[in-house]
């Protein structure tokens, strides 16, 4: 089956050319030289990657990548930037706004291809898997961003069966955290990324949040909060000088209904039924 790939980029001549650069792999394109016109296309014409401009003359490609993946019907649609932006600030965004892979130009043909297999492979990963839809964020270890953060997901989980209650409480939790990796595994460290990565299934809503860091031990924990006793933790706060606080882990498990570390620490896994839990996983 041929694979069918849409080319967002207001510069003709060099829409021709990546088309015709496709077309030497069996791609067959089609052309949008504005950015306004793309997610309606998907939405009708459904094609297997996307090569989106950042810089076009009716909008930008950001928001032209985010109302593709906020669209429930869209969002496991591949696909790549293509743009002269080559700061590190855009392509975080780019990722941010759920891009599959960043590509600067000038580029050598094999870089695009290799992109746009691993966008491919990501997609068809997801199918494989039942997956309704997958993103991936990037967020830069600073709190000033989980406010995006948390505007973005809940735009999301408007395209889930979830309560407007169940949204906040999601939402609560990640927010948490993303906080908890951006202070405790990154320690602050604004040039390093936490990864989240947001998936729907058939019966929940999956979120993953992972920082570089070295992880911590679970079991000791001494200025966190436990359930036997919530508040001891805040007496080794105070004379380890740090903030009144510690309470994150313990109020996401509830809100949540599940809440699970990797064996380093460094992972944290949220799951939201939207329906009551099933009780054989209770």
């Amino acid at each position: 089956m041929s694979i069918k790939a849409l080319i967002v980029e207001d510069d003709a001549d060099l829409a021709d050319v990546l088309a015709r650069v496709l077309q030497r792999r069996g791609i067959e394109s089609h052309i949008l030289l504005l950015g306004a016109p793309a997610p309606a296309w998907v939405r009708e014409h459904r094609p297997d990657v996307v090569l989106l401009d950042l810089m076009l003359p009716d909008r930008d490609g950001y928001s032209v990548c985010q109302e593709i993946k906020l669209d429930r019907d869209t969002n496991l649609t591949p696909i790549v930037m293509v743009t002269a932006v080559a700061n590190r600030e855009a392509m975080i965004k780019g990722l941010a706004v759920g891009a599959n892979e960043y590509v600067t130009k000038p580029f050598a043909t094999e870089v695009l291809y290799s992109a746009i297999d691993r966008a491919l492979a990501w997609r068809d990963d997801l199918r494989t898997r039942g997956a309704a839809g997958e993103l991936h964020f990037q967020l830069q270890s600073d709190p000033r961003f989980l406010g995006e953060l948390n505007a973005m997901l809940s735009a999301l989980l408007l395209y889930t069966p979830l309560s407007q209650e169940s949204i906040h409480q999601l939402t609560w939790a990640v927010r948490e955290m993303s906080g908890n990796a951006i202070e405790w595994g990154h320690r602050k460290q604004a040039d390093l990324l936490v990864t989240l990565t947001y998936r729907i299934e058939a019966d929940r809503v999956v979120i993953t949040i992972k920082d570089t860091g070295p992880g911590f031990d679970r079991r000791n924990l001494p200025h966190a909060a436990c359930i036997d006793d919530p508040a001891k933790h805040l007496e080794v706060r105070d004379s380890l000088g740090l903030r009144c606080g510690g309470f994150g882990i313990l109020m996401s498990r509830d809100l949540v209904d599940e809440l699970t570390y990797n064996d380093t620490g460094n992972e944290v896994t949220l799951v939201k039924y939207f329906a009551k839990k099933p009780a054989a996983q209770a």
